[in-house]
């Protein structure tokens, strides 16, 4: 069965095509590293790991790239206000260059929480100066630019697709704009390409350029740092749907300004999380992160349970109780693979409707509807049903053959400990039973009071 994506840019459900047969590169909008990322952004990052999986799964070499922007992100689309890391650098009192590596190592450990594949290429902008110096200069030589008291600017009156993406004309854009202005732009969807210092100070970061020392805007970056390691056009660019009217905009203005051809010939877009069914927000006390989830005792594994029951095009509702509907369901799915015999051979039939699913633009609820259809199967085999799943968790990243016919060893000190909690708990000694909860817990397990009795799970590793 063909693949079948829906491409933002044609907004139309149609059969991927690579530029290369065999081979795919994909552009992932990465994170800015000057806060911990929330859930809402792992949401994305997800999605693109399921992208580039999938992929994978239909035998293609996929070439991944995620930039870190750690430099050249202001407050404003409109390319007013600070600088992001800047007021990271006042908030913590630490150098911008730490405040980058620090958030950029948080990152990738909760990538690695997550079990999303680590980028081939993870290139950061501030390593890319001079890359992006040089389309800035070609889109200068194309009259493309103009320059105003505070930097270079996108003068987006001179390309005549501008909007191609969102689907807004140009007039359009300006009309519905509610965004401070500079009074110095052309245009009000004009962006910058290169900000200039502040004359009566030395920023940490800034670089000297044919226009004066400064910095790059925040949409440079991609245009030049993509061309770099896939060429353009290369295939799929990925983000969420917040980066569509304007940071996507202006990544294919600058690329097919300098270039005169699209960046990339697929756009897939995310939509956003919800939580409580609001924004997400540090003032509503609903910022979350995965430490965040770790410490409410959840696995980060179920958070990425609960981003695939639900379509990358449709909104997703988080919630608690939803999270632990999630978890639930992923510690049914271990306890009844680990006693499973050896995997033997895949069903073929499963695979197919499996391979269905997931071509038909990612879907990963259905996805999921077919591993819950495998386990429950009383007429397969086990040895099938774990050979099975295991071909399914390639695109899913569960992490299944941590537990598939693995049955659980409870060491004798945690068998002691679980007699005592149980003496404890029929003696109504609720303090006890709690620590010795805890104690079970530091030794890696997790114990359940259920109807039947006490449970006992392994900690995910």
């Amino acid at each position: 069965m063909d693949l079948k994506l829906t491409n933002t840019l044609t907004r139309k459900k149609e059969t991927f095509e690579p530029i290369h047969k065999g081979k795919v590169g994909v552009y992932s909008c990465g994170p800015t590293v000057y806060l911990t990322q929330h859930i809402g952004n792992f949401r994305s990052f997800i999605f693109a790991d399921i992208l580039r999986r999938v992929l994978e799964f239909n035998g293609y070499e996929v070439k991944q790239v995620m930039n870190i922007t750690d430099v050249g992100h202001l407050v404003s689309e409109a390319d007013v206000g600070e600088d992001k890391m800047i007021i990271a650098m006042r908030r913590e009192g630490k150098s911008v260059w730490e405040i980058a590596a620090f958030y950029t190592v948080q990152f990738l450990k909760d990538m690695d929480r997550l079990n999303i594949k680590r980028p081939h290429v993870v290139p950061k902008a501030t390593e890319h100066i001079d890359e992006m110096i040089e389309v800035v200069k070609t889109l200068e030589e194309k009259g493309y630019t103009y320059k105003t008291s505070d930097g270079i600017y996108f003068d987006t009156s001179k390309l005549e697709s501008y909007g191609e993406l969102s689907g807004q004309k140009l007039e359009d854009k300006e009309a519905g704009a509610r965004v401070e202005v500079s009074p110095e732009k052309r245009n009000p969807s004009d962006f910058a390409l290169w900000k200039f210092s502040p004359k009566e100070q030395k920023r940490e970061m800034e670089w000297d350029s044919p226009w004066g020392a400064g910095f790059p805007g925040w949409h440079i970056e991609c245009s030049a740092m993509s061309e770099k390691y896939l060429d353009s056009p290369f295939d799929i660019h990925t983000g969420g749907v917040d980066h569509i009217p304007v940071h996507h905009e202006n990544e294919i203005a600058q690329t097919k300004g300098a270039r005169g051809h699209q960046l990339a010939n697929w756009w897939l877009h995310g939509e956003f999380l919800l939580v409580d069914g609001g924004k997400m927000s540090k003032s509503l006390g609903n910022f979350y992160s995965i430490d965040d989830l770790i410490e409410k005792d959840f696995d980060p594994i179920a958070f990425r349970y609960l981003v695939l029951g639900a379509h990358y095009h449709t909104q997703l509702n988080f919630t608690w109780k939803a999270l632990e509907a999630a978890q639930h369901a992923l510690n049914k799915l271990d306890d009844a693979v680990r006693e499973w015999d050896e995997p033997s051979e895949p069903d073929q039939d499963a695979l197919d409707r499996f391979l269905d699913k997931i071509n038909d633009d990612l879907n990963m609820p259905g996805a999921l509807a077919e591993l819950w259809k495998v386990v429950n199967d009383e007429e397969m085999d086990s040895g099938m049903k774990a050979a099975t799943l295991l071909k399914f968790d390639q695109v899913l990243g569960f992490r299944l053959d941590d537990y598939i016919a693995k049955p659980l060893k409870v060491p004798q000190e945690v068998q002691k400990l679980l007699k005592d909690r149980q003496e404890a708990r029929k003696q109504k000694n609720w303090e006890r039973s709690d620590q010795l909860r805890d104690q079970i817990a530091q030794k890696g397990f997790i114990v359940e009071d259920t109807p039947e009795g006490q449970h006992l799970r392994e900690k995910r590793s």
